[in-house]
């Protein structure tokens, strides 16, 4: 069997940061659940985004959950939802007892389309919040969903879990919004394992998060709980690697970036393939490289051949309002979504692949064209 390609894994520094931190909690006995690494990785990170606070949880969903919880939203609330995403950024809707209604993408930048996201205001204008996503590390159109969110009054959420690295207009993705959310799950673009992080200019509102994260402890000598608490917080050791990962984020983001322009030299010609849009104004993380296909070759057939070599690869995100569970939930506007679940492969994008491993892709793909 050939050495496995994953679609995107874990990558440790070179240098040893990770352990560098991790280590230091050892030594000082500080592995409990906070500590001097969760504090300091979250500085650092609302440093490097350009956010006023953050709050480290145990996950990305963990952080959209806290975000819907401070954004106020609760039992019979609308919340507008992109559709093509991962579960988790719609799960927590359901979790405060809410209602989804989900709005499709359009072809220019993958993400939420600012004309259904205003088609959907007109709808349902009593709507709580709004929860955009940049997918693949693509930023959505925040201009305009920005704007349309500010007419109406309406917080607006950025799951920015795929984009961390990611620039619209030279500003960070999830700083646009109310609430910006980061995930460092094993396949992101750096990863802690485990966690994710939320992060807004609202101090106090990320202060109250942290209160809920940690069960809601109030200051009382004894074990007190006016409200109800979540164990949502990320652990020191955690916190650790992720502040080692975050000294090489940038150097991840110029490898990804690598890889998808060496899958559009060598695969760009072919008949019927297109890549993800890269707009003038969006500087993206490239987290995966994504293709969709309009010919005789299908997305089915690539990840067959892929797979038949142990090289990993993945459709698109199939759209929340199609997934059994959320299907009895509106969906606004047309079928752009599906469509590129319907043509779209996620090539594989793992930072630790060398020129080799991406020419073996490339030469499995191409002889399907042949």
């Amino acid at each position: 069997m050939a050495e496995k390609i994953y679609l995107a894994s874990p990558h440790m520094s070179d240098e040893g940061y990770e352990m560098q931190y991790v280590q230091e909690a050892f030594d000082t006995n500080w592995i409990a659940p906070l500590g001097k690494n969760v504090n300091e990785f979250e500085n650092e990170l609302a440093i490097k985004v350009g956010s006023k606070s953050a709050a480290a949880l145990s996950s990305g969903t963990a952080a959209i959950h806290m975000a819907l919880k401070a954004a106020g939203v609760g039992e019979g609330d609308i919340v507008f939802c992109q559709s093509l995403t991962f579960s988790a950024t719609a799960n927590p809707i359901i979790y405060q007892n809410a209602i989804p209604v989900f709005i499709d993408s359009d072809y220019e930048t993958w993400n939420m389309d600012p004309k259904a996201l205003e088609e959907a205001f007109k709808k349902y204008p009593d709507v709580k919040a709004v929860i955009v996503v940049h997918l693949y590390g693509l930023s959505a159109n925040m201009d305009k969903i920005v704007e349309l969110c500010k007419k109406h009054n309406v917080v607006l959420i950025e799951d920015a879990a795929e984009s961390l690295g990611t620039t619209y207009k030279g500003k960070h993705t999830g700083t646009f919004g109310d609430y910006g959310v980061f995930s460092f799950n094993g396949n992101k673009i750096i990863t802690t394992s485990g966690g994710g992080m939320l992060v807004s200019d609202n101090e106090e509102r990320i202060d109250k998060v942290r209160f809920w994260a940690t069960q809601a402890r109030d200051k009382a000598r004894h074990y007190q709980h006016s409200e109800l608490g979540f164990n949502y917080r990320m652990s020191n050791i955690v916190a650790g690697i992720g502040r080692g990962q975050l000294k090489v984020l940038d150097k991840r983001v110029e490898k990804k970036r690598y890889i998808f322009e060496y899958y559009k030299r060598e695969l760009g010609d072919l008949e019927g393939i297109e890549f993800m849009p890269i707009n003038e104004w969006n500087k993206p993380n490239y987290w995966l490289s994504c293709i969709t296909l309009s010919g005789q070759v299908r997305p089915l057939d690539i990840m067959e051949a892929l797979e038949k070599d142990n090289i990993e690869s993945r459709p698109i995100w199939k759209p929340m309002h199609l997934q059994p569970f959320f299907e009895k939930y509106d969906c606004i506007s047309g079928n752009v979504s599906e469509k590129l679940f319907e043509n779209g492969v996620c090539l594989p994008s793992d930072t630790k692949m060398t020129d080799g491993d991406l020419e073996r892709i490339c030469n499995i793909i191409k002889k399907l064209w042949k």
